[in-house]
C-alpha cells in the first residue's frame, strides 16, 4: 500500500530541476517519482526490521526478517510479544547477540513511551524525531532518517551518511571519489525543501545503465 505524500512530487521536481541542472539531468533519466512507504506498520515494526537489515546483505536481512516474523502471531511483532521470546529463538531466526539486545531495548523503550506512537510522530518535526528514535540502542541516525522517508513521507530529510546517496550523488555530479556527508549537505541547500525527493533520484541513480 502506498501512503499518500503530504506534499506534490511534481512541485518538487520541478523545483529541483530548477535549483540543480545536473539533478534535473537525472531526473530525467530516471523518470517518475515513485518512492514506496510504509505508513501501515507501526514504529515498533520499521524499527525492528532497520535493526534486522543493518551491516548484511539485503538478501539475508530479508530471509532473517522472515524467519523472525514467523515467531509472531500473524507475522505480525509487537514488543511484548518480542519479550515473550527466548534468547534462543532470536538466535535461530539469525538475529546476532547485538541486534538481540536492541530488539529487546526497543521493545523496552516502546512500552515506555521514549518511541512515539505513530500519531505522536506525525505531529513531531523531524530533529525531535530523531533525537527520541537515536536513543534506543542500535538506532542511529541513518535508521531514524529512513523512518522520515519511508514511513512518515517527509520531505526534506538527507541523508548524508548513506552509501547509495552519495554513490549516486558522484554518479550524476561527478568527482572521483565519494563525496564527504558535509559536502553533500552544503549542495544539498539547494534541494530545499524537498531533499527526500534528490535523495530517492540519487539512489535512482546506481540502477542506471
Amino acid at each position: 500500500m502506498r501512503s499518500p505524500l503530504d506534499y506534490d512530487p511534481a512541485v518538487a521536481i520541478e523545483q529541483l530541476s530548477a535549483a540543480d541542472e545536473k539533478l534535473g539531468r537525472l531526473i530525467e533519466r530516471v523518470g517518475p517519482f515513485a518512492l514506496p512507504t510504509r505508513e501501515r506498520a507501526s514504529p515498533f515494526q520499521t524499527l525492528l526490521r532497520a535493526i534486522v537489515y543493518q551491516q548484511i546483505t539485503g538478501r539475508a536481512a530479508a530471509s532473517i526478517h522472515a524467519r523472525l516474523m514467523a515467531l509472531f502471531p500473524g507475522g505480525k511483532p509487537s514488543p511484548r510479544a518480542l519479550q515473550a521470546l527466548s534468547d534462543e529463538a532470536l538466535r535461530a531466526a539469525g538475529l546476532s547477540q547485538p541486534k538481540q539486545r536492541a530488539a529487546r531495548d526497543l521493545a523496552v523503550k516502546t512500552l515506555d513511551g521514549t518511541v512515539p506512537t505513530l500519531r505522536q510522530l506525525q505531529h513531531m518535526d523531524d530533529d525531535a524525531i530523531v533525537e527520541r528514535l537515536v536513543e534506543v540502542r542500535g538506532i542511529g541516525r541513518w535508521s531514524a532518517e529512513m523512518m522520515l522517508i519511508f514511513q512518515l513521507g517527509r520531505p526534506d530529510v538527507l541523508p548524508a551518511t548513506d552509501l547509495g546517496v552519495r554513490k549516486g550523488f558522484r554518479l550524476s555530479h561527478g568527482g572521483r571519489g565519494l563525496p564527504e556527508p558535509k559536502k553533500l549537505l552544503r549542495h544539498g541547500e539547494r534541494w530545499r525543501p524537498y531533499r527526500s525527493v534528490a535523495s530517492w533520484y540519487l539512489w535512482r541513480a546506481n540502477d542506471l545503465p
